[in-house]
């Protein structure tokens, strides 16, 4: 059991430098607010590292006039990276306090050895308006 928690920690702290293969992924789309453009909504790609250390912020951005953005991004992971595209909103969200967040899983097919993606996840137009599967609220994002 001892070996097993020093060989964890010793992951934990190797990953934590950056030491592995660098492998990179990209995402792109629009977001809308009841067909209208959602703009300067905030949108983070992560390596989501599944509850054994904290998730690698690979890029960040909001969308432009148009409800448009496009992210690219690198982490370096001994394992394959998952990457995912959390999206922060307050559309149809009144005065309640904080952001509703949600998060979209990008396709293993989408990571690129190295520190440029060759090719980009399109996640299409997306309508915030309506409720999405494990939406929550993050004051902190």
């Amino acid at each position: 059991m001892r070996l097993l928690i020093l060989l964890s920690l010793l992951f934990l702290s190797v990953s934590g430098l950056g030491i592995g293969r660098t492998q990179s992924s990209a995402v792109k789309g629009r977001l809308m607010c009841n067909d209208v453009p959602a703009v300067g909504v905030k949108v983070k790609l992560y390596d989501d590292d599944r509850g054994i250390d904290a998730d690698d912020l690979m890029a960040d951005g909001k969308t432009n006039g148009n409800g448009d953005f496009d992210l690219k991004g690198y982490t370096s992971e001994f394992t394959p990276i998952d990457p995912k595209l959390n999206i922060y909103h307050d559309c149809e969200d009144g005065i309640k306090p904080c952001q509703r967040k949600f998060t979209i899983l990008i396709p293993d097919s989408y990571i690129t050895q190295g520190e440029k993606p060759k090719k980009t996840y399109d996640a299409g137009q997306i309508q915030l308006a309506g409720a999405f599967p494990g939406e929550s609220r993050d004051c902190i994002n």
